[in-house]
């Protein structure tokens, strides 16, 4: 079966500006760019769930954005259902966008307070179907109260609804337009632990009800491990390790996956421990180093890790980006 979505080469640069930027420019000769993608890869089967993991600033939110056409992506491919989209206009994109939604971070920030819960579900079905006034709101009302939202939140507004409440908002409007490909960007890291569990056990069973398809960004590896049956790591704007859940979290083997991992508390103290653990700071993405982007950091690092790195096969669908590997 050929893959839903497949990226490759994608890149996202962003011009810096100002007084700074143009002085950095005549002293380099080129204008400088913060490099937030630079060269990630991966394809998403009908009815998986990939996981992105990585720390804040690595670029996963980048992604997401670019995939649904919020950021115009720098170079690369972008194909859905067999479709270059990235090269898209906005009138073809409007064609595919029902198909491809997204749930972001924030789920105050995200909705409307202005409108009142069961306008704003609605409104992708105003903007993307032909339906009558009495199917949308039919088509609303039923999306509603299958993320849990009884018709009695309907004519609420955003400012009266719980943290979790307002999530199952955000939901309900990606859904409303039976979409094959949910990007969730981080959609449990603003909820409290109870609420976040609620939402994470709705996810899956919406998945599995639907068969959609699920791009999930999060810093919670425990909650990527539960949902995700392949996961890839990111770091400095690229993809340093990708593997089946269960593969990767039981066996890391880039450095900067170990300590990824290596920093999860454990409940038990006297469970056994990874000791891996990088120095120093991440590097600035306007001046990436050449070769191997965590060697700076890396206690492994050898003279071989300035040269360009290989993406290998280390184990059967497991991929890591390193030279010690």
């Amino acid at each position: 079966m050929p893959p839903l979505c497949e990226v490759a080469g994608l890149k996202t640069h962003f011009p810096l500006r100002g007084p700074a930027a143009w002085l950095r420019a005549l002293k380099d000769g080129k204008p400088p760019v913060v490099r937030a993608v630079d060269g990630v890869s991966f394809t998403l089967d009908p009815g998986e769930t990939v996981g992105l993991v990585g720390e804040s600033g690595c670029g996963k939110s980048t992604v997401a954005r670019t995939l649904v056409r919020l950021v115009p992506p720098t170079a690369g491919s972008i194909r859905f259902d067999g479709e270059e989209i990235s090269t898209l206009s906005d009138s073809g994109f409007n064609k595919v966008r029902p198909d491809l939604q997204m749930v972001f971070q924030d789920p105050t920030a995200s909705l409307n307070p202005r409108l009142s819960v069961r306008r704003m579900v609605g409104e992708p079905l105003k903007l993307h179907t032909r339906l009558s006034p009495a199917e949308r709101r039919e088509r609303t009302d039923a999306v509603l109260e299958e993320v849990g939202l009884g018709a009695d939140l309907a004519d609420r507004y955003a400012h009266e609804l719980s943290g979790g409440q307002r999530q199952r908002v955000n939901i309900a409007r990606a859904l409303v337009t039976n979409p094959r490909l949910l990007v969730l960007d981080e959609p449990t890291s603003a909820l409290d632990v109870s609420l976040r569990a609620r939402v994470i056990l709705l996810l899956e069973e919406l998945r599995q009800r639907h068969g959609l398809s699920y791009l999930f960004i999060s810093h919670d590896l425990a909650t990527v491990r539960y949902l995700a049956s392949r996961v890839a790591v990111m770091y400095l704007g690229v993809i340093v390790e990708e593997a089946p859940a269960g593969e990767l979290f039981d066996h890391p083997t880039h450095p900067y996956t170990r300590a990824l991992l290596a920093a999860v508390p454990v409940p038990d103290p006297d469970a056994p421990r990874d000791p891996f653990v990088l120095s120093g700071e991440i590097p600035s993405p306007i001046d990436i180093p050449a070769g191997c982007r965590l060697r700076a950091r890396c206690p492994m690092a050898q003279p071989v890790c300035a040269e360009p790195v290989p993406w290998r096969e280390v184990a059967p669908g497991h991929f890591a980006a390193c030279h010690l590997v």
